[in-house]
């Protein structure tokens, strides 16, 4: 176990601490402060836990993160607004198409650009499989959380390549895609791509009733997830919590319902809810909506129409939006992922900020590992789904 202090500091890998009350009143016996970290298995980056325990038992726990720090929102205010498209694959980079369409939302909003109905297919089809790339990895690593070493995590991967590779023939790159743009989509869909699309979906239900099976009635799982971790559904709001960890707490929240963004409301599609918020509901409204975006996803294949692919008006050489602020947001993977941009009237965005759901998801980490016990923490931490290109940016 590795141990430091604030984002590169040497530290202490644990420290023995007093142990009091509450109140402060001392008691028998002493409390152990772990450092956990700086890089862990359920991470995706770097990150640290600052857990206080007493025995096996989480009293305190303190995320540690900036490690990954890149200075994506500097970067993008001194960048032209095009040239600020692929930093943002590479916020959460298991999600880059989704990343795009929030920053080519919000610019669109800011500029008044129209997109075409065509793209408007492309990216609702590109969004909703990226929905399934990442429920479908969190499922795996949360296993491997547990301790289920390869064959979760294996089969999901397995999966994972056959959209990865229809998005490598639509975009020429695998995870990096830098395939939206301002007013639609950089290049069409080429020859044969959705009847691959169509056999990927076809086949995909198939997965998850072998995903299902081996996994959702499995005791191991459920005894390490059920009632760990509650989340209340009134400290979710409170909190700002979005996406699939408020829908397992019983919040009807989804931003595809609220915003209609896109073409969103022409496809029928439930919300999953859970009843209790721990981390067994987490995983099981990822899994249900994976199953409604395979849905979304044999309707959006099925009518996508021909046409142009990117607005007329739209400029790659001096765009220049008017002055004005936008804020353009989506129902991302992990939850809402918006953009705020503030335009002078230059090349440049003078304001760009940036809504990342893994940070905001991250704050109530403490909330929830009180009372468990450390190796809890973990499987607590692996089911929030944070990836740290978005939580450090």
């Amino acid at each position: 176990m590795i141990a430091t202090g604030e984002a590169g500091s040497p530290a202490q890998p644990y420290q023995i601490l007093p142990k009091t009350t509450p109140e402060g009143a001392a008691l028998d016996g002493d409390m152990l402060e772990v450092a956990m970290g700086p890089q862990h298995p359920s991470t995706h980056g770097v990150f640290r836990m600052d857990v206080v325990l007493d025995g096996e038992t989480v009293v305190k726990l303190k995320p540690v993160f900036g490690y990954l720090h890149r200075n994506h929102e500097k970067i993008a205010e001194n960048a032209s607004y095009l040239a600020a498209m692929p930093y943002t694959d590479r916020l959460d980079y298991f999600c880059s198409l989704t990343n795009n369409w929030a920053y080519a939302l919000s610019v669109e909003k800011l500029a008044g650009l129209q997109v075409p109905e065509r793209a408007e297919y492309i990216r609702v089809i590109t969004a909703e499989l990226t929905r399934l790339i990442n429920h479908t990895c969190l499922c795996g690593f949360l296993l491997q959380d547990m301790g289920a070493l390869g064959t979760p995590l294996m089969y999901a991967f397995r999966e994972r390549e056959k959209i990865l590779d229809l998005f490598e023939s639509l975009t020429g790159a695998r995870m990096m895609c830098n395939y939206m743009r301002f007013g639609g989509c950089r290049v069409d869909l080429p020859t044969g791509w959705l009847e691959e699309s169509r056999k990927v979906v076809a086949d995909y239900s198939k997965f998850l009733d072998e995903f299902e099976n081996l996994l959702s009635t499995n005791e191991i799982l459920m005894a390490r997830t059920q009632k760990v971790g509650v989340l209340p559904a009134d400290l979710a709001v409170n909190a700002s919590i979005t996406g699939p960890m408020l829908r397992a707490s019983g919040v009807n929240y989804d931003i595809r319902k609220v915003d209609k963004y896109g073409i969103y409301e022409r496809f029928p599609f439930r919300v999953p809810l859970g009843d209790h918020g721990d981390v067994y509901d987490r995983y099981m409204v990822r899994v249900l909506e994976m199953r409604e975006s395979l849905k979304i996803l044999e309707q959006a294949l099925k009518d996508i129409p021909a046409g142009p692919i990117i607005d007329a008006k739209a400029k790659l050489r001096g765009f220049r939006p008017k002055a004005g602020e936008a804020y353009g947001r989506i129902e991302g993977p992990k939850g809402e992922l918006g953009f705020y941009l503030i335009s002078d009237g230059g090349p440049n965005p003078y304001r760009y900020r940036v809504r990342p759901p893994s940070l905001i998801n991250l704050t109530v980490l403490e909330d929830m590992c009180i009372g468990h016990s450390v190796a809890d923490a973990v499987v607590i931490l692996g089911s929030v789904d944070i990836v740290l290109g978005e939580v450090d940016r």
